[in-house]
């Protein structure tokens, strides 16, 4: 048995050596390739694998020697692997890991996990790990997934020591800020208030700042109810020194709000002054502050502006007692407000006369750069209730200083909304001092009106003259002065209905202010149309030398008033709402409807004024052929009165107002307004006073005398004596008494003389 053993053992040990032979010569036959690089292994002499984790060109098998393993970016896009939120994918050499985001941590403690399902990530407090940089002077205040740096209440960041990037600062207790008084103002009202404001400053203390802010108000009350000597100041320091109260109080109380825990404060003091306050350290979204003055909208984030640290304060302060330093303030109108009234107006508007209607509301936020805000502020200011008239507005307005730091009102880049039940709304783009105003826009020039009143008033009493003057006087009877006595007619109506009824106080148009535009449509028309049959009258006589002999007298009437019927009616049936403007009842400007008076206008202007080159060129040739010897200086007197007194009965002066594109243009407006508004009294004066053709003598006793070398005319004025003789005559005949021929025996030959010497053509047919 022990031979069978060994000769057993001896067997297996052969078979080893063979296998171990084999193996080696395997080896042998399939060598591993020897340029494989780094991070990769052999399979075979012609190619390589790289290691997990990396990857070549060609994938993770390569045969090209060139090729190398590069490390495969697990954490690159596209993601191939998930952390879970609030982490962070983190590429290692060869593979990665996962670690929670900044401001976060595990739960076990552990400072990385390979993949999401092992994610317990949870917000960090680093104020109470001790893991943040906020200074000694600062509160740390955990965020999620951060913290902040904030000051203690009574203290406010250092200005400049704010680190950016870590998100620190350093901060200093509240102090009251230093306020002196104005020195340009001598008051001694002014000087005790300061005084005052100076001991608040040495007394100040944080934790007191809510009744240092009462004292503040009501010091500032005290000031405005009894102003004493400052009422006595000019209006420029008036207003000086209300800029400067304005600019102070603002500062102030934004400093002192800032020493606040937090929350609201409303004081409401002895004299209705309001304080309304705001704090908080952090907010979003919109929010309203107010009190029984004034409701404010705004957004958080234009309360808050560029300060990323601190409390955001939104305050605002109204108060009823200011009106005493900003009386007899001017108003200052932007171009878009200034062009609007003048459309609305239909005139230039010359400035507003202001008065206060709700207290004056400083408004004041953390941010002080407020000149152009990122979103609009909507306001709801109270007041009492009031009804504008005529010309009248509310408005909101704000209280702006000049460069020599003077006050003025202005309108600028604030919408007033509307107003309702004892309150308006407003809209603005930037902060300031507010207040609803009622403004009573000048526009018109009481100037221009009262000479226009006064003018058209003094012309309705010399055209009622003329009317009864060429009624009555029958020596002066003829186709002449038919139409100089329905030209009187026209304009005296056209007068008196301008007068009474031109203005639309109510601003509505209604039936009966179109009538009024309709009537003086008419009348200014027929008038001009007269105006027209005075040049042809005029042409007939002096051109064509027809001794004096016009058109028939129904041929008159029918151009005088049929013409201008003719116009309105047809301007009615086009466009009966033209008649009218919500301003005055005259003809609207809109879709060119005021052409059918402009054009017909224009159309007699122009050819009058043709006729008065002729006729004043003609007059000079009868001039010159009537007398020879008279003196020129004499010749050109009388050639220039009598083309002024054509200018004006012919109209041509209106040719003023086709040339008044702006009315802007006092001059023309002035010079418009005198010439046309005088044409009844300029008409009185020609042919019924100062016609110096024919002119009375003393001791002539019997009626005309005509200058030597002046020619006549068939409807010249007679002397004084002979017009009493008419009205008296005619004065007889309505009181239906019987004309006593015993009282005119002694005029009557002189009289019947003298109609027959005015009756007789002229020379030269004048």
């Amino acid at each position: 048995m022990g031979g069978l053993h060994s000769v057993a053992l001896f067997v297996f040990q052969v078979l080893c050596v063979l296998l171990t032979l084999s193996e080696a010569g395997s080896q042998n036959t399939m060598a591993c390739a020897p340029w494989c690089p780094e991070n990769s292994s052999c399979i075979n002499d012609t190619t390589c694998r790289c290691t997990p984790g990396f990857i070549s060109s060609s994938g993770e098998n390569f045969t090209n020697p060139s090729e190398s393993c590069d490390d495969i970016n697990e954490c690159g896009p596209p993601m191939a692997v998930s952390c879970g939120k609030l982490a962070d994918c983190q590429n290692t050499e060869g593979g990665y890991h996962c670690m929670c985001s900044p401001g976060y941590e595990l739960i076990s403690g552990a400072a990385m996990f390979k993949n999401g399902n092992e994610n317990t990530c949870q917000d960090m407090d680093e104020c109470s790990s001790g893991q943040h940089q906020c200074h000694n002077s600062t509160i740390c205040l955990n965020t999620v997934g951060s913290y902040t740096c904030h000051c203690r209440p009574g203290w406010v960041p250092k200005p400049g020591f704010q680190d950016e990037q870590m998100g620190t600062i350093s901060c200093e207790e509240i102090s009251f800020p230093t306020w002196t008084a104005p020195p340009e103002i001598k008051s001694q009202s002014l000087s005790g208030f300061f005084e005052r404001v100076q001991k608040m400053r040495i007394d100040f203390k944080s934790a007191l700042t809510q009744e240092t802010m009462q004292y503040l108000i009501m010091s500032v009350d005290d000031l405005l109810k009894t102003p004493g000597d400052l009422e006595a100041l000019d209006l420029s320091s008036r207003h000086h020194t209300a800029t400067y109260l304005f600019s102070g109080l603002e500062q102030i109380l934004r400093t002192l709000a800032k020493a606040m825990s937090g929350g609201s404060f409303i004081y409401h003091s002895p004299g209705d002054t309001e304080l309304s306050l705001v704090v908080q350290e952090q907010g979003s979204g919109n929010i309203t502050v107010g009190q029984s003055h004034a409701q404010m909208l705004l957004d958080w984030a234009v309360a808050a502006g560029a300060e990323k640290s601190g409390p955001t304060v939104v305050g605002i302060l109204s108060s009823p007692n200011m009106q005493k330093l900003l009386a007899n303030a001017s108003l200052d109108l932007d171009l878009e407000k200034q062009t609007e009234l003048e459309e609305i107006y239909e005139s230039p508007v010359r400035g507003a006369q202001l008065r206060l209607l709700s207290a004056v509301n400083l408004v004041f936020l953390s941010n002080t750069n407020t000149d152009k805000l990122s979103s609009k502020v909507t306001f709801a200011f109270s007041h009492p209730w009031e009804m504008p008239g005529t010309r009248q507005e509310l408005i909101c307005a704000f209280w702006k200083s000049d460069s020599n730091r003077r006050g003025y009102w202005a309108t600028s880049g604030c919408q007033t909304l509307g107003s309702r039940n004892g309150s308006t709304t407003c809209q603005c783009n930037h902060l300031s001092s507010f207040a609803i105003l009622v403004a009573h826009y000048d526009v018109e020039d009481w100037k221009l009106a009262l000479i226009t009143k006064v003018g058209l008033a003094l012309s309705l009493v010399c055209l009622l003259l003329c009317i009864l003057t060429f009624l009555l006087v029958r020596p002066i009877q003829g186709s002449r002065t038919t139409v100089h006595l329905h030209l009187c007619i026209c304009l005296f109506v056209g007068s008196t209905i301008f007068l009474v009824g031109i203005e639309n106080e109510g601003g509505q148009i209604g039936l009966r202010c179109r009538l009024v535009a309709g009537l003086l449509h008419y009348c200014f028309l027929a008038a001009f149309c007269w105006m027209s049959l005075e040049g042809v009258e005029l042409y007939f006589l002096v051109v064509r030398v027809f001794q004096g002999q016009g058109l028939r007298k129904r041929w008159l009437c029918l151009i005088g008033y049929g013409v201008p019927l003719f116009i309105v009616a047809v301007s009615a049936a086009i466009k009966s709402q033209g008649y009218g403007r919500p301003q005055y009842c005259w003809l609207d400007h809109a879709n060119g409807f005021l052409w059918s008076f402009l054009g017909p206008v224009t159309f007699i202007v122009l050819c009058n004024a043709v006729i008065f080159v002729i006729t004043v060129w003609k007059l000079a040739q009868k001039f010159s052929e009537i007398n020879p010897d008279i003196k020129k200086l004499k010749k050109a007197r009388v050639l220039t009165i009598t083309a002024i007194a054509q200018l004006f009965v012919l109209g041509c002066t209106w040719v003023f107002g086709l040339f008044l594109f702006d009315q802007r243009s006092w001059v023309l407006c002035y010079t418009f307004s005198i010439l046309n508004c005088l044409q009844g009294l300029f008409l009185f004066v020609l042919y019924c006073l100062l016609n110096k053709k024919v002119g009375c003598r003393p001791g002539c006793g019997r009626g005309w005398d005509p200058s030597p070398g002046v020619p006549s005319s068939p409807d010249l004025v007679p002397c004084a004596p002979q017009v009493r003789e008419e009205y008296r005559r005619w004065a007889c005949m309505v009181t239906r008494n019987k004309y006593s021929e015993f009282a005119t025996s002694t005029s009557g030959s002189g009289s019947s003389q003298s109609q027959t010497q005015a009756l007789r053509p002229s020379k030269s047919g004048m």
